[in-house]
């Protein structure tokens, strides 16, 4: 009897997957007794906000093969994730991340484990059974091209698949500076995989760096100078700025009476803007998503525990008033 290959996923992800360890008192992370456990990564935050909103979500990877592996590729597919893609690495370990609890709405300190990681061993070669044909979307961030130069390898690969095949393509910078060798390095590296994308979406501090420009407006036409779509970029409580060749607007941001958690707030905001375009809604609407969901994630604790389901979001969206 003949069984039917599983379809092969519309949005493409890829990154490291980490177990996160949060703190379950605040303070120092060298007197904290007990943590926590979950996952990190911007890149699978993005990733499982996407596949709750009903999208085929595949995810490409490396984890060692031990049980902190076992775990991301447990949590993700509980997800809903597609991990065809997600090798075990019998060679090198699972990294690692430590994030410290925080009382104030401030940003939490993280420590990282993930030097020689798993991830860090990425290859194009780990991309060679990927169906690009058969996509819709990609989305990739500045992290996997930071964690070597293999993994950079592997960025430039995946972007330029997808190029090709005629797939989407949305970029987040996602800056982590101390994964670079220099802020030159990293600035020339995400710059020219941005060039490669259809939407970019920076922040305005990591758009600032990145380009050496200080508007909102300026740093969208750096991009789209060099062949973004449309740009929108992050700005916080403030809500968030789209620019493409024929419109330019801001979005207000939500109210949050009390910040619970920063992390995770950037990676909401991809999900909203990236899954509105993907439905097919105008791009005030898509700014507005995903002010809504960045807001949402900065309420709870944890990294993607405030991302809605489709059916919680519709509920939302049905509560706000009309667009003007």
């Amino acid at each position: 009897m003949m069984t039917s290959r599983p379809t092969p996923p519309e949005i493409l992800t890829f990154g490291e997957a980490m177990t996160l360890f949060v703190a379950e008192t605040p303070g120092d992370l060298a007197e904290v007794a007990r943590f926590r456990r979950g996952i990190a990564g911007a890149d699978t935050n993005v990733a499982i906000g996407l596949a709750r909103l009903g999208f085929h979500v595949g995810w490409l990877s490396r984890v060692g093969d031990d049980s902190f592996g076992t775990y991301i590729r447990r949590t993700l597919e509980a997800e809903g994730l597609d991990c065809r893609h997600l090798t075990r690495d019998p060679d090198h370990a699972t990294g690692l991340v430590f994030k410290a609890r925080v009382d104030d709405g401030s940003d939490p300190h993280v420590e990282y484990v993930r030097r020689g990681s798993a991830a860090s061993f990425f290859s194009p070669a780990d991309a060679q059974a990927v169906d690009f044909a058969a996509a819709r979307h990609l989305h990739a961030t500045g992290i996997p091209p930071a964690l070597s130069a293999s993994a950079r390898e592997l960025a430039f690969h995946m972007l330029e698949r997808a190029r090709t095949a005629g797939v989407g393509i949305s970029f987040d910078p996602n800056l982590r500076p101390g994964l670079w060798g220099s802020d030159a390095e990293m600035r020339d590296t995400l710059n020219d995989l941005a060039s490669r994308a259809d939407w970019v979406l920076p922040g305005l501090a990591e758009g600032r760096r990145l380009t050496g420009l200080d508007s909102a407006h300026d740093i969208a036409g750096f991009y789209l100078d060099r062949g973004a779509r449309a740009v929108i970029i992050k700005l916080g409580p403030e809500g968030g700025y789209y620019r493409d060749a024929t419109q330019h607007f801001t979005i207000e941001g939500f109210p949050v009476a009390e910040v619970i958690d920063t992390v995770g707030a950037g990676d909401g905001f991809a999900v909203g803007v990236v899954s509105a375009l993907l439905d097919g809604l105008s791009p005030r609407t898509a700014v507005r998503r995903g002010n809504l969901i960045g807001a949402r994630a900065v309420q709870v604790r944890g990294d993607m525990e405030g991302l809605p389901h489709r059916a919680r979001l519709t509920e939302l969206e049905a509560d706000l008033p009309p667009l003007d």
